[in-house]
């Protein structure tokens, strides 16, 4: 007999408005990235004179494979950058090199929600790991500790989603700001550069809607178990 999970209703907008958040961020990145800036100058060039600048001197640029795979490695130190950035003259490599830059002097600077994302990442990586079979086992043998266990090991990953937002954002915040203060790019070219980031601060706001989704489905799931 078919059986019809209605709860399953709950990852639809979580999956819609991440698949919403992925086109919008692609075509933002490459409509600047079309546009270079004025200056001429390439986005890692940028990303050494940044650091520089904030005596953050001991982080390697190296690139990495991939489109839009950027990011900072606070564990090495590791600012990469992929290849549509590392070597670009657009606005958006600008844009996503200064990004990354920003996580870099979070790092410089002890920047508190960094320092706890960092630090929980072992923990979220196992738990997003086990929490789907430790939970199934737990409905499965009608055992509600493991339940709870499960759901527990799925929370962290929405607790990660959240102390991520403030991360993403702040580090935006911080390029722009650079960006600006250092003459990098003139006024309407830092316009293109904060769509490039807003765009890419959306693929984590909606990575934190589906986790609190899913969340809330596994805590209706469960709540049914126990009526049965």
């Amino acid at each position: 007999m078919f059986y019809f999970d209605w709860t399953m209703i709950l990852v639809i907008p979580g999956l819609l408005l991440g698949l919403w958040a992925q086109m919008r961020v692609k075509s933002a990145f490459s409509k600047y990235s079309q546009q270079h800036s004025r200056r001429g100058i390439r986005a890692e060039e940028v990303s050494q004179d940044l650091l520089s600048r904030s005596g953050n001197n001991n982080v390697t640029i190296t690139g990495v494979a991939g489109s839009l795979t950027d990011h900072y490695d606070p564990a090495s130190n590791t600012l990469r950058l992929s290849q549509d950035v590392l070597g670009n003259t657009s606005i958006a490599a600008i844009g996503v090199a200064a990004h990354e830059c920003g996580h870099a002097m979070q790092q410089h600077d002890g920047y508190l929600p960094l320092k706890l994302r960092t630090a929980i990442v072992p923990v979220v990586n196992i738990g997003s790991n086990l929490y789907f079979p430790i939970f199934m086992a737990g409905i499965l043998f009608s055992w509600e500790p493991l339940i709870n266990v499960g759901i527990l090991c799925f929370a962290l990953s929405l607790v990660f989603s959240l102390v991520t937002l403030p991360v993403e954002f702040n580090a935006s915040n911080r390029a722009i700001a650079m960006l600006r203060q250092g003459g990098y790019l003139a006024e309407d070219e830092l316009e293109g550069a904060r769509k490039v980031l807003n765009a890419a601060a959306m693929t984590y706001v909606a990575a934190t809607v589906s986790s609190a989704l899913q969340l809330l489905r596994l805590l209706l799931i469960a709540r049914s178990h126990r009526d049965d």
